[in-house]
């Protein structure tokens, strides 16, 4: 089996043209958007171009399937709002030019996905939660985006192309190569991280009512500000951490809405994300108790109103064993000294493809360590090096 790097390189760079924001190398493509729907076709055409038998399932996820028993690789295609050229991207063409090699040689038997809804416009990876069975569709439809619409509503866009879901049966195994999204690859010199495992990630919205007001007349010691709430809230909850944490953990609140939203206008009501994440799924639960307490902590003494929304997250999942060597042993004919195994931070697809299949990853450098941004990058020879170690660890699967 013998991958074509410029093939590769050349279809990477057309699937950028889809969403292509026009500042560097960014893509703005957010999931059911008019640019991730076409995107998805052209991925389609090329996939039957190659042999492969095309199915869109349910919530648009695509999927390229060979006969028989196969091998699963892949990504997703959509981007966050101001997303990167590679994230997600880089594993669907990886698998595309893969699988295409494959069909050349007559094997091995290599499929292909781009899930849907991985950067989590709805929730957290909505297409591939849906399709473990870990999320019914029935309650997915209900989700609702940062602007209201509906999951249900986002993926009738899709209606058209849509069939059945895939039977994960049919396959043996699921890789998923990726850019590493942070900055250990490039400041070590090193070419390929092979993940060991993903952390578990837990997300929910926290919203705080008070009493909109005067922004004049409205005297300190009386007002009931929800952003003040929110301030409050970040202050206390970082301390609250302190002996629970660890160097690796992380939370983020990336987003927050304010109403009324005017500089002469006490905030009546503000709503936040919250979201953390962490390889341990007991210290998950301890945050999410000081979450909680803390915020209800906060609301009691300022007199506002607490109210969350539904608790969405993912729990930590390992590598298989037996594709991390394949990857290792690929990894170390590909860039001899030049890998490592390590952890993956960030969220992906394989968690959930985990509830079916034995799973495993490897990343490539993030110049600069910086993701999801329309900076995002990788060095093309980094990307072949990864493209390379991919099939590699394809072709020991396929032949065991």
């Amino acid at each position: 089996m013998n991958t074509n790097p410029d093939r590769f390189l050349a279809d990477l760079h057309r699937l950028r043209e889809f969403g292509a924001a026009g500042v560097g190398k960014g893509v703005a493509r957010p999931a059911y958007t008019a640019p991730d729907i076409a995107a998805r076709e052209w991925l389609m055409a090329q996939l039957r171009q190659i042999g492969l038998e095309v199915v869109v399932d349910p919530v648009g996820s695509v999927w390229g399937l060979a006969e028989g028993p196969s091998l699963l690789l892949g990504s997703h295609t959509d981007s966050q709002p101001e997303g990167g050229w590679l994230d997600g991207a880089l594993g669907v063409i990886a698998a595309l030019e893969i699988a295409r090699a494959a069909q050349e040689a007559g094997g091995p038997a290599v499929s292909v996905v781009s899930f849907q809804d991985e950067e989590g416009r709805f929730g957290v990876t909505t297409g591939s939660t849906v399709w473990s069975g870990a999320l019914p569709l029935e309650k997915a439809d209900t989700l609702t985006d940062r602007d209201g619409v509906t999951f249900a509503q986002a993926r009738a866009r899709m209606a058209h192309l849509a069939g059945d879901f895939v039977d994960p049966a049919r396959f043996t195994g699921y890789i998923e190569m990726h850019i590493e999204q942070g900055p250990w690859l490039e400041k070590a010199g090193e070419a390929i991280g092979v993940v060991t495992d993903i952390v578990g990630i837990r997300d929910m919205r926290i919203t705080f009512e008070g009493a909109q007001n005067h922004a004049g007349t409205t005297p300190m010691h009386l007002r009931k500000d929800a952003f003040q709430g929110l301030a409050d809230f970040t202050a206390r909850i970082n301390a609250a951490f302190r002996n629970v944490v660890t160097p690796a953990t992380v939370w983020t609140t990336g987003h927050v809405a304010v109403h009324p939203n005017a500089s002469s206008i006490v905030p009546g009501k503000v709503t936040f994300s919250m979201q953390w994440r962490d390889g341990d799924a007991e210290r998950l639960r301890r945050m999410e108790a000081i979450i909680r307490e803390t915020a209800e902590a906060v609301a009691e003494e300022r007199g506002l109103t607490l109210s969350t929304g539904p608790m969405l997250g993912l729990e930590p999942v390992a590598m298989d064993a037996g594709l991390r060597a394949a990857l290792r042993d690929a990894a170390e004919e590909a860039a001899p000294g030049r890998w490592r195994e390590m952890p993956s931070g960030a969220l992906h697809d394989a968690t959930n493809v985990a509830a079916h299949l034995p799973v495993a990853m490897v990343f490539v450098p993030s110049i600069g360590g910086i993701s999801h941004d329309f900076a995002e990058d990788t060095d093309e020879a980094d990307l072949v090096v990864g493209l390379k170690v991919l099939a590699g660890a394809a072709a020991r699967v396929g032949a065991a």
